[in-house]
């Protein structure tokens, strides 16, 4: 038998932060803290236990006796049922705020480093519509609500194209109008909605395995191409042409029509052929000048506007004379690497995924950088001491790692390498703070820049620049 949780219901409880992965925070009458999913700081709210821990409680507010001053009405319909933006009922003034306080205490805290003064939080100009990726999935049994579960009227259509419902795998939310990508995307989704089922074409169920329409991915960008891949369960060519033909004559400003035949148990695409039905099998970035060639499977950051201003940072506090070799560590498609170039003598790059490297020496040549290259391997085992005396000893090092941060021996390889400057771009500042805290012995932080790529979210990245003490 698993152990029961008694719920309990605490009254006028003052929510007092924010924190981590977008859970705001009171305490409790016993002076344990609380996790809530729907509260804002400032709210005065009753509070109904949902999990008891040792040393803290999660829950939700169940009655809010005083609305924070830091709230703003949410633009989407679908918010609280969606998971994707959950902090769009706090004013954008307070994201930025929280998100500054996170990355200071967790270089503090969990780094125990001493800081400079860390500069504003840069804010994204778009605080909708930024992101230039998104990922919808197919189901024929849409997420139902609790009023409709429990009302006798006919519910109708119970197809979906939207977004997984948060940590449940198989429950579609099947979303009328989403704030984070610009249009056509919401058009788009919605005519492919509506098209497949005046055409009875099936949705998938991920529970049985069964049905036709998969996933839809839409990609922007900033030179006006368009991606749209559909992902089907299994080849029906008839059906398949009939949707892509619908899909090229409604939407002629689509560059890039692709699709996938995947008919595993996951929807993932690394290992599944992309074919281009019509125009070209990629779409084109344009930064500063720079032309970043993106296929299907490609990795960009999904905000192009507020990456710019990411690898601006990034580039000001390498701060290049020309003469220097740059190891960039962590490289993926090179976008860093053939941003600093120019102000280098060299750039290395070192990337996992062989797939972005092919990309990253592709993107080289497009733009006529010559004094790039890249090398693909596991960076614990490539970034050796015969990696080292082969490339040459790097005068700065750039780091920009998945959110687990840096493997423990790549962190020891810069120490035994020791460049005069690391520049650590990361997603995730608690395990940025822990690798900072074992290269504190050698390395001073001399500046921190905290940058807001999605907002409404409680994700924020963080650029350190370290030099030797």
């Amino acid at each position: 038998m698993g152990r029961k949780t008694i719920k309990q219901v605490f009254e006028k409880i003052e929510v007092i932060d924010a924190g981590a992965k977008g859970k705001t925070i009171a305490k409790a009458p016993d002076g344990r803290v609380i996790f809530l999913s729907n509260a804002v700081p400032g709210d005065i709210v009753d509070v109904q236990t949902l999990k008891k821990r040792k040393a803290y409680f999660e829950g939700k507010a169940i009655a809010f006796h005083k609305y924070s001053e830091k709230r703003t009405e949410p633009k989407c319909q679908h918010f609280g049922t969606c998971g994707g933006c959950k902090w769009q009922d706090m004013d954008y003034k307070y994201q930025l705020e929280y998100k500054q306080n996170e990355v200071v205490n967790n270089l503090k805290r969990i780094g125990h480093l001493q800081l400079p003064e860390v500069t504003p939080i840069m804010g994204s100009s778009e605080q909708y519509f930024y992101r230039n990726k998104m990922e919808f999935s197919f189901s024929d049994s849409r997420w139902l609500t609790l009023e409709e579960i429990q009302s006798d009227r006919d519910l109708g259509d119970k197809n979906a194209l939207g977004f997984h419902i948060p940590g449940m795998w198989d429950k579609i939310l099947d979303v009328k109008k989403c704030w984070l990508q610009e249009d056509p995307s919401n058009d788009i989704r919605n005519a492919v909605k509506k098209f497949a089922i005046d055409n009875n074409l099936e949705f998938f169920n991920t529970r049985n395995q069964t049905g036709f329409l998969r996933t839809m991915m839409v990609r922007t960008s900033s030179t006006g191409d368009i991606m749209i891949m559909i992902q089907f369960f299994k080849e029906d060519k008839a059906n398949r042409e009939l949707l892509l033909d619908f899909l090229a004559e409604s939407f002629p400003q689509i560059t890039s029509l692709q699709y996938v035949i995947n008919g595993k148990a996951n929807d993932t695409i690394y290992d599944q052929d992309v074919i281009c039905y019509k125009g070209q099998d990629h779409i084109f970035e344009d930064m500063e000048g720079l032309k970043f060639k993106i296929n299907a499977k490609s990795f960009y950051q999904t905000n192009s506007q507020q990456a710019y201003e990411l690898y601006k940072v990034t580039r000001d506090f390498a701060d290049l004379k020309g003469d220097e070799l740059v190891y960039d560590l962590y490289t993926g498609t090179g976008t860093i690497a053939q941003f600093v170039a120019k102000q280098a003598k060299r750039v290395i790059g070192v990337e996992a995924v062989p797939d972005a490297i092919i990309a990253a020496k592709e993107n080289a040549q497009l733009n006529g950088i010559t004094n790039v290259e890249f090398y693909v391997g596991d960076m614990k085992n490539v970034f050796n001491d015969e990696f080292i005396k082969q490339h040459g000893h790097p005068d700065v090092i750039i780091t920009d790692p998945p959110r687990d941060g840096m493997h423990k021996d790549v962190v020891q390889q810069i120490l035994n390498i020791a460049p005069n400057k690391v520049v650590y771009v990361s997603c995730n500042s608690a395990t940025q703070a822990r690798d900072l805290e074992l290269m504190d012995a050698m390395y001073k932080v001399t500046k921190v820049q905290p940058v807001d790529m999605f907002p409404q979210t409680h994700h924020v990245e963080n650029v350190v620049l370290l030099e030797k003490r």
